[in-house]
């Protein structure tokens, strides 16, 4: 699992058919320290993610678990809203 940052919603006129009703976001990721690195990417969101909100995303093949259809082409599903973090780590 991965920290990200959702920046915004993907709108797609035609997707794949198993996606069908399923928003897709647009998130960027976070490194442990809650700083940007790499590239923005698409994840299908299964919690209802909005923009600005800190996320949990995994990605490869585990992405596709976490919807409710089999063989989708997901390569990174929002799998939860983060509220808050507690870390005693300096």
């Amino acid at each position: 699992m991965f920290f990200g940052k959702v920046l915004g919603t993907i709108w797609a006129t035609k997707k794949y058919s198993t996606l069908t009703g399923q928003k897709m976001q647009l998130i960027q990721p976070l490194n442990s320290q809650m700083k940007e690195f790499g590239n923005p990417l698409v994840a299908v969101d299964t919690i209802g993610a909005g923009p600005g909100e800190t996320v949990l995303y995994m990605t490869m093949s585990e992405a596709a678990l976490a919807l409710d259809v089999e063989h989708a082409p997901v390569d990174a599903s929002i799998i939860g809203i983060i509220d808050s973090i507690n870390s005693e780590i300096t």
